[in-house]
């Protein structure tokens, strides 16, 4: 064999040995400056890893999540159109995203794969290097207030899932709702509605029940999704996981 050919399978074999070429994982890259010393700046693979951990810590993980577009089965007329609509606004969302009418939502039946298709656009936008926050209703929102006494913990909560590039709300409003979870969030959705930042969001409650629970949460969802609103019909035959 050449020596050219030999450094090019050499070269070739370091690639497939690192998960991020631009830092060969070592979460820094060095910029060298002509009379001075070189400049160590941490890689965009960092915070990606970082918000990774997150969604570990929320029972998702993330490299070996089986919520992907290829792996989502459709198997009538409103699961197509629930896929279709959100390759639509992946493919869309550069263009939309600092709009008034950059959000999506999933709502209605059960079993439907709602989350499924939620989980597979957060998971190419994480791999874009979005910070992206998942949000699984029920458990947050309990973990919320059973610490709201701590401020300094409720502010940074709070913050945490008002100012990320993108919000997944998982199961909006599951379980038994009180005016404390009405307000914990329309706090973090009104925030993210006026600072047009985007929300993908999974419920079973279909958008006009949505409005019943809470106009103001409801109407500024609506506003943020409107031209993505998901919304399949309550009926067995949508749920997948009876088939």
């Amino acid at each position: 064999m050449s020596q050219k050919f030999c450094q090019r399978m050499r070269e070739q074999e370091q690639k497939t040995l690192y998960k991020c070429e631009k830092c060969r994982d070592r979460g820094w890259i060095i910029i060298p400056r002509e009379h001075a010393q070189a400049l160590f700046v941490k890689c965009e693979c960092q915070n990606v890893n970082k918000v990774k951990g997150q969604w570990k810590e929320s029972g998702i993980k993330v490299d070996m999540c089986k919520y992907t577009f290829n792996n989502y089965k459709v198997w009538n007329d409103f699961s197509r159109k629930a896929k279709d609509s959100a390759s639509s606004y992946y493919v869309k969302f550069e263009v939309i995203r600092y709009s008034r009418h950059n959000s999506i939502i999933f709502c209605g039946q059960v079993g439907a794969g709602k989350t499924h298709l939620a989980v597979a656009l957060c998971l190419n936008f994480l791999e874009s290097g979005l910070n992206v926050v998942y949000l699984p209703y029920r458990d947050v929102v309990t973990s919320i207030k059973q610490n709201m006494l701590d401020g300094d913990y409720y502010a940074n909560i709070i913050n945490k899932y008002q100012v990320c590039d993108v919000l997944l709300i998982d199961d909006l409003f599951k379980g038994k709702i009180n005016e404390s979870d009405i307000n914990i969030m329309f706090e973090i959705i009104n925030y993210r509605y006026y600072n047009c930042l985007p929300i993908i969001v999974s419920t079973e409650f279909t958008m006009d029940k949505l409005l019943d629970i809470d106009e103001g949460v409801g109407s500024r969802i609506y506003e943020m999704c409107k031209r993505y609103v998901v919304e399949i019909p309550k009926n067995i035959e949508n749920n997948y996981r009876l088939r």
